[in-house]
């Protein structure tokens, strides 16, 4: 029998998902993946279907140790299609993980559920930094935290907020020198969060060791995250490259100079 734990990965088809499941199976978990479709992730398991079908989720729960929960829109998107997919996809999740008795999800937010806040000059940001939304996306974002602290307060659950930066391959321009967590780091969260002693409610940026970062590690290092990688060995890249480089002092970047409800 397989006792290695296993982990419910939504949203196992995005660009991240594809990069977490390896990392994370190597690191002995087994991966479920759930999405609408799970072509080519190479996962334990693959349920097909949407984070908002009560049903799907439900048969996707079934004998689960821990929930990462990375499914939605992942960029700003029209009103209605965010709060669907953000929103109600996160509330049918955590529901279900209360009936289904799975009492442990890492929730995947984002730094622009704080977007709009300046930039530090000083000590870096505390992760629990007040919401500034920049978007409907990162509004989703602020809402599905606060739906997690309920679920936490009322329903027992054990939840770790990861408030992303910017997770690619490399940053994508001064402001990523910041902002960037590679996938090896992610994966390490990941772990972390989902650690059964990690019990609660804790809100930690998703980012790497960065030398130019804005934001704390201290919450992180507090449920066992020690992130390795460092975007410094990209400045000379990026500083060399001729991509337009963002001049907001905001948390958020220029994400606020889109348009609300318009795809970016």
């Amino acid at each position: 029998m397989d006792e290695r734990p296993l982990l419910l990965l939504t949203g196992a088809s995005g660009g991240l998902g594809r990069e977490l499941v390896p990392r994370l199976r190597a690191g002995g978990f087994r991966v479920r993946a759930l999405d609408l479709s799970a072509d080519g992730v190479d996962a334990d398991e693959v349920v097909t279907g949407s984070v908002t079908d009560v049903d799907v989720v439900d048969a996707a729960l079934a004998g689960v140790d821990a929930v990462v929960h990375l499914a939605g829109m992942s960029k700003e998107r029209a009103w209605p299609d965010v709060l669907h997919a953000n929103v109600h996809g996160t509330w049918v999740l955590l529901d279900a993980c209360v009936r289904a008795g799975v009492g442990k999800v890492a929730f995947a937010s984002s730094n622009h559920a704080v977007g709009l806040t300046t930039r530090p000059e000083g000590p870096p940001l505390a992760a629990d930094t007040p919401f500034r939304p920049d978007s409907y996306y990162g509004w989703s974002k602020t809402a599905g935290e606060s739906l997690c602290r309920l679920f936490v307060d009322r329903a027992g659950l054990d939840v770790v907020v990861l408030r992303i930066g910017s997770c690619f391959p490399h940053p994508g321009g001064v402001r990523g020198l910041s902002t960037w967590m590679s996938y090896d780091d992610c994966a390490r969260l990941v772990t972390a969060a989902v650690d059964p002693a990690v019990t609660g409610w804790h809100c930690v940026w998703g980012v790497s060791a960065n030398t130019r970062r804005w934001w704390s590690l201290a919450e992180g290092e507090a449920i066992g995250y020690h992130p390795q990688d460092d975007s410094e060995r990209f400045a000379a890249e990026v500083f060399a490259s001729e991509v337009p480089q963002d001049d907001d002092d905001l948390v958020g970047g220029d994400f606020h100079r889109t348009p609300l409800g318009e795809p970016n």
